[in-house]
């Protein structure tokens, strides 16, 4: 593991990760910074934690909204994928336990 020395909204942190996800953790660190220095600047919120938690729910909807690369599911968002596969879930557990009262 490395440590990782960065700055999130004029705050220092040090970070471990190994060499191979390094690039990625700081493409994640320069997201989250712009994203946060952008919620600050707008005058609206002035408490880093609700500007964490502003930034966090973005970064969130970006991942849900994600669309899937060509193939089988090309075009859905992760967020429906995942809603999805909840759907298929709840139908294999009313199954199973319908089969549980027959026994």
């Amino acid at each position: 593991m490395e440590r990782v020395d960065v700055t999130i909204l004029g705050r220092d942190y040090s970070l471990a990760c190994s060499a191979e996800e390094k690039p990625t953790l700081m493409a994640a660190v320069r997201h989250v910074d712009q994203l946060m220095l952008r919620i600050q600047g707008t005058g609206k919120i002035s408490s880093n934690e609700r500007i964490a938690v502003m930034a966090a729910l973005q970064v969130a909807g970006e991942l849900l909204a994600m669309k899937a690369p060509d193939g089988p599911l090309g075009g859905l968002a992760v967020g429906d994928f995942k809603r999805r596969i909840e759907d298929m879930n709840a139908v294999l557990d009313d199954a199973l336990s319908g089969q549980e009262k027959l026994l």
